[in-house]
């Protein structure tokens, strides 16, 4: 006896994509699927990512110019894990979503880790260095990815 997953027997199989149609999409779609970086966001996704944005770079703000605020530790921690994240999170843009999120967080926790460890192995740690490093090593990171997409963007141009 012979089992099968859902959408894998004849009937749902040509149900999903009939055989005479072809996918000459670059990625496995119809010919006009823009690729998954470029596809448009919700505005609910967007008002997150922004308020996300704006509670990093207060943190940021708050802990660069030393104002003292019931705010400043837990929107500092934040910023300390999400801009690395993103920064690696944009540089696995093609990987599935939940596998970006547990690389980009884990990886968020190396890179602070890193810059912690640097910092006090030559006696120069300070809160303000610190948030300053990570800024700066998440800002190249993303700075990599957009040359390499628009890189890629630039090749695919030409190709077509």
């Amino acid at each position: 006896m012979h089992h099968t997953c859902p959408g894998e027997g004849p009937t749902e199989r040509s149900a999903q994509q009939p055989a005479d149609r072809r996918s000459d999409g670059p990625y496995g779609g119809p010919p006009s699927s823009p690729p998954p970086d470029d596809r448009p966001r919700s505005p609910a996704a967007s008002l997150v990512a922004g308020a996300a944005f704006g509670t990093a770079a207060t943190g940021a703000v708050l802990s660069i110019g030393d104002i003292g605020s019931p705010l400043r530790a837990p929107f500092t921690l934040f910023f300390l894990l999400m801009a690395p994240a993103a920064a690696i999170a944009a540089a696995l843009g093609r990987m599935d979503p939940l596998g970006r999120a547990v690389v980009a967080g884990a990886g968020a926790l190396a890179v602070d880790l890193l810059v912690a460890q640097t910092m006090l192995a030559l006696h120069v740690w300070s809160v303000r260095g610190g948030v300053l490093a990570v800024a700066a090593l998440s800002g190249a990171g993303l700075l990599l990815s957009a040359i390499r997409r628009r890189a890629r963007r630039g090749r695919r141009d030409r190709v077509e």
